[in-house]
């Protein structure tokens, strides 16, 4: 066998190898082009919430691309640090403000979250580009962020204390709009579109957390692309015109 050959056997004994980067490969051509046709959206009618949602499904392309690259041929410390700020770190507080924007009654709350959230991002970004990271992690498949940083780095802290509350923000946002919409049939659609991006982002969340804690990198590949699948029906939700009271309230009767 020749040492090609070898390195090979190797790669592909430790998880890596194509057949499972088609996956992430494929989440982020879907994110890639669900991203600009929001941000086509925003451009036409200068809308936050759907420049927010398109930059997060950007990030959300990049991510995957990047777990793209690190289960084909290996990770690198870029691919990884890439693939952790961008999927873990930041991509749910977008997806959090551009929600604030669509459902605050007030335009000031969501102001003052979006300025936070451009603080936050650079300082995550700062965190996360400069932390030390172990070369031995990098070998797995599907390296965990613990393993890469330590669990005690702020590089891997900052995904609990950037992600985790703006997921449960995400999900109460939900509530409340349910709740704040209660018997007009015509903004049904849009309680609908939010509870789809919650459900793609907890496919996501509860996928990786899984696929990565027990080193199963096809469920974390296939859950990154059903996520953004339903994301963005999620999306088009939103976005769809709602229908006159009349009209709701004819085909909610009907």
């Amino acid at each position: 066998m020749t040492s090609g050959a070898r390195l090979t056997g190797l790669v592909a004994s430790a998880g890596h190898g194509w057949f499972l980067a088609l996956f992430p490969l494929l989440a982020a051509g879907v994110a890639a082009v669900f991203s600009v046709q929001l941000l086509r959206r925003f451009a036409a009618r200068h809308r936050p919430f759907e420049g927010l949602w398109a930059v997060a499904l950007a990030m959300f392309a990049v991510a995957s691309f990047g777990m793209f690259l690190g289960v084909a041929t290996g990770w690198g410390p870029l691919e990884f640090r890439v693939y952790w700020l961008l999927g873990a770190v930041l991509n749910v507080p977008f997806l959090f403000v551009g929600e604030l924007y669509l459902l605050a009654h007030r335009r000031a709350v969501a102001d003052w979250a979006l300025a936070a959230l451009m603080v936050g991002t650079a300082f995550a970004a700062w965190t996360v580009m400069t932390a030390p990271v172990s070369t031995a992690a990098l070998e797995k498949a599907l390296p965990l962020g613990k393993q890469v940083f330590g669990d005690q780095s702020a590089a891997y802290r900052i995904a609990q204390v950037y992600a985790f509350p703006a997921y449960f923000l995400l999900l109460g946002g939900i509530v409340w709009s349910a709740w704040q919409m209660r018997g007009q049939p015509q903004l049904r659609s849009r309680t609908a579109g939010t509870l789809s991006i919650a459900i793609g982002a907890t496919i996501v969340a509860i996928g990786s957390g899984i696929g990565a804690g027990f080193d199963i990198v096809p469920l974390f590949s296939v859950s990154l692309a059903a996520g953004v699948t339903v994301m963005y029906a999620g999306f088009r939700a939103v976005t769809r015109p709602s229908a006159p009271p009349r009209e709701a309230a004819a085909s909610a009767s009907g």
